[in-house]
């Protein structure tokens, strides 16, 4: 099928035919290769789905090969991984939760063009290999993703339109809902957003019909499988125990900590009644009880709290459904910091710091697409003991990285111009307390941050995190949900913006049947939201501060001759690093001569200023320099450089008005001295004078006036004898002399006089 102007197709049994199902998406010159395969054994007593999602580039799809000394794909990019993410989250709830067989869907890009990005084809192929396979799968379900330029929308836009665009969004959905969508925008409206949706939904569906075509050609039958189901016996004993204690801790217990704790007790309770009561039973090992046991409590919970938010109004902390937690902010709390904010809403807390870099900082991005540097990073960690857990310390989690990318989208929108601003930026947000919507929490800290470190941000940046509770015809919409809400509610939508519009997004739907109506009320809800933390954080700070920390490297920029670059970095980069070293600053110097120079020192900046300007610099004759002495030769002189690169030889005799014996008894290796420049010789040589530049002595003037009459006399004397001797000496030697002169005999020579 023709797909945004491009041939768009699916393909199966060519490849990798031993996996469960396999599809080769194409569109333009990108192919995509997308298997699923499922164990045939399952896994007994898990109470989880056991979905793994792979996304993998080959470089050789792009004709490179691999940077490194391996020269081999190495573990996953954090693109990579995002674009795991984005394949995982609508395919997920498509599998029946009870389905525990180990299950891998694995992408791998093998030929990548530019102008056509395959995450998006990837998620298609992903869904069609499922549909064809014999794992359950209720789909299928596309993606597709949006951009708008000058007003229009465009259906999976390439990375040059993407410059020009306001809007960047995937969305995955299934013929009748909208199962997900993540991106980024410049702050645009409710009604925009909704457009894009609606927008991407009607492309969706066509998707879905091409892999509705390739399901009619090619499938499997779906493999029968027993998920865990808990008898009714044992279920009901385990709301006989515990429902009306559940139902009471549901209305009663707000904090989290409470919850956990009343949790584990009735849970432990709930056991010991199932596990005493078939203790004899050899139907049942111990093992499979407590999963009964947990599987139950799980729904009970569900049951009670969704009731209390429905029928009630009333939230497990006991807030009203568009109630925001207490917020608290902080800004500057870490002395060190270039910039730093602390920001608690309820028992989330976000512990956030913002460093400025110079050039050399720049992350530097290498995949399919040519290299290139970012200035802008968000980090985002997340430690166990944030939820009152142990766990191991090791590398960045999936989620971190994903909840770490759409705080980074919601601000980057809202820094300053390179041009104005030309520091790297490094946010990091480590997560202190935890109770749903840490993200939304790293986007306010990290707009307090950024304001404190005195970054020109445009505008402060908020999020905030939606839930949904439908059953039927009821519907509850919740504002800043807790994580059990997130857990046991059918939504989680993630808007960040200003107060002007969205500048991020991430939802996910658990639920089909979610309604344009239901979407807009969430996102007016979201608004109203958003600008109440926008007003709490405004109260702290309401605008960047004026000056950066003194702590942070600060930038000169100069200009200089592009005709000099060459001079000022050396032979091989030798002369640029000596300066750098030797100041100890940052200097990078642009195509067209400016030069950044970037150091916390202002002395150590005019240094290497000095140096520079040094190297352009022209001597002239006559201009008194201050120089350092490189070299010393007895009997000579020193050889002193009045600038970078230029040396000069200040001759014994230009030392001092007094008689010098020994060079070193004046001058040393090292020592800095004020010379003056006498000549320029017509081979580039320097005469330099050192005595030019001190206090002539007293009654030196006169006697150098007589010396220098003496100079003239013997100067005038010195024509009139070669003047005698150009005529043969006196008037007898003009007429032939003597004769026995002539005739080489003796006679007396001619006298001179002299005064």
């Amino acid at each position: 099928m023709i797909f945004g102007g491009r041939e768009y197709s699916l393909e199966t049994g060519k490849y990798a035919k031993f996996a469960s199902g396999a599809v080769m998406v194409r569109c333009g010159d990108t192919m995509v290769l997308v298997t699923s395969t499922a164990d045939q054994t399952p896994k007994d007593n898990i109470d989880y789905l056991p979905l793994q999602v792979e996304y993998r580039e080959k470089t050789a799809a792009a004709g490179k090969i691999p940077g490194g000394f391996l020269k081999r794909e190495g573990r996953p990019r954090d693109h990579e991984i995002l674009s795991a993410r984005l394949i995982d989250r609508p395919i997920r709830p498509m599998i029946p939760k009870t389905w525990n067989y180990e299950t891998q869907v694995v992408a791998t890009i093998y030929s990548s063009e530019p102008d056509v990005e395959a995450d998006t084809l990837a998620a298609v192929a992903a869904s069609a290999s499922l549909m064809i396979s014999d794992i359950p799968f209720n789909g299928p379900v596309s993606q597709v993703s949006v951009g708008r330029i000058n007003g229009e929308f465009v259906i999976n836009p390439s990375h040059k339109l993407l410059a020009d665009s306001d809007i960047f969004m995937n969305v995955a959905g299934t013929d009748t809902s909208i199962t997900m969508v993540e991106g980024e925008s410049k702050e645009i409206s409710e009604e925009t957003f909704l457009a894009a949706l609606d927008f991407a939904h009607q492309h969706i569906r066509q998707l879905n019909d091409l892999q509705r075509e390739l399901f009619a050609k090619a499938h499997k039958e779906k493999r029968e499988f027993k998920g865990l189901e808990v008898p009714e016996d044992i279920a009901a004993l385990i709301e006989d125990t515990i429902g009306e204690e559940m139902k009471e801790y549901v209305h009663r217990i707000t904090t989290k900590k409470e919850r956990s704790e009343t949790r584990t007790l009735l849970n432990d309770k709930a056991t010991t009644s199932v596990l005493e009561k078939y203790a004899d039973s050899e139907e049942y090992d111990e093992t499979l009880l407590k999963l009964y046991v947990s599987e139950c409590f799980g729904k009970l919970e569900k049951k009670f709290m969704r009731n209390m938010i429905l029928n009630e109004s009333k939230r497990l902390d006991g807030r009203s459904l568009t109630e925001i937690r207490q917020i608290n902010c902080e800004v500057g709390p870490l002395p060190r910091a270039h910039g730093s904010a602390l920001f608690t809403r309820g028992e989330t807390q976000s512990l956030t710091t913002a460093t400025l870099g110079t050039k050399q900082d720049e992350q530097m991005i290498d995949g399919l697409l040519p290299t290139y540097t970012s200035k802008f990073m968000l980090h985002y960690n997340f430690p166990p003991f944030c939820t009152g857990e142990t766990g191991k310390f090791g590398g960045t989690g999936r989620r971190e990285i994903g909840h770490g990318n759409l705080a980074e989208r919601a601000l980057k929108n809202q820094l300053p111009n390179t041009e104005d601003f030309p520091y790297t930026i490094r946010v990091v947000s480590d997560i202190l307390e935890s109770n749903g919507s840490s993200s939304m929490a790293t986007v306010c800290a990290g707009s307090l941050a950024l304001f404190n470190a005195g970054v020109p941000v445009k505008k402060a940046v908020a999020g905030i995190a939606m839930g949904l509770i439908k059953e039927g015809d009821k519907v509850a919409v919740l504002s800043d949900i807790l994580g059990d809400e997130d857990f046991l509610g059918d939504m989680d939508f993630k808007v960040a913006g200003t107060a002007d519009g969205i500048t991020a997004c991430q939802m996910d739907i658990k639920i089909e049947g979610l309604s344009i109506d239901i979407m807009k009320a969430a996102l007016n809800q979201a608004r109203e939201g958003r600008m109440h933390i926008l007003s709490k954080m405004n109260e702290v700070i309401d605008k960047p501060n004026d000056d950066i920390s003194p702590y942070a490297p600060r930038f000169t920029s100069i200009q200089v001759p592009t005709d000099m670059i060459g001079t000022i970095i050396g032979p091989g980069g030798e002369t640029i690093r000596s300066i750098v070293t030797e100041t100890e600053t940052e200097i990078n110097i642009e195509d067209d001569g400016t030069v950044m120079i970037a150091s916390v020192n202002k002395e150590q900046t005019d240094q290497a200023i000095a140096m520079i300007q040094g190297l352009i610099q022209k001597p002239e004759e006559g201009k008194i320099y201050k120089g350092k002495v490189k070299e010393i030769r007895e009997g000579l002189g020193a050889f002193v450089e009045i600038l970078p690169k230029k040396t000069g030889l200040l001759h014994i005799s230009q030392l001092s008005y007094q008689h010098t014996e020994n060079v070193s008894d004046m001058l040393e290796v090292g020592q800095e001295i004020e010379v003056k420049l006498l000549e320029i010789s017509k081979d580039g040589k320097y005469r330099l004078s050192m005595k030019a530049t001190q206090p002539r002595p007293e009654g030196l003037e006169e006697r150098e006036e007589r010396r220098d009459d003496y100079r003239r006399d013997d100067r005038r004397d010195s024509r009139r004898d070669d003047r005698r001797d150009s005529r043969g000496g006196d008037r007898r030697d003009s007429r032939g002399g003597d004769r026995r002169d002539s005739r080489g005999g003796g006679g007396r020579p001619p006298q001179r006089r002299r005064d």
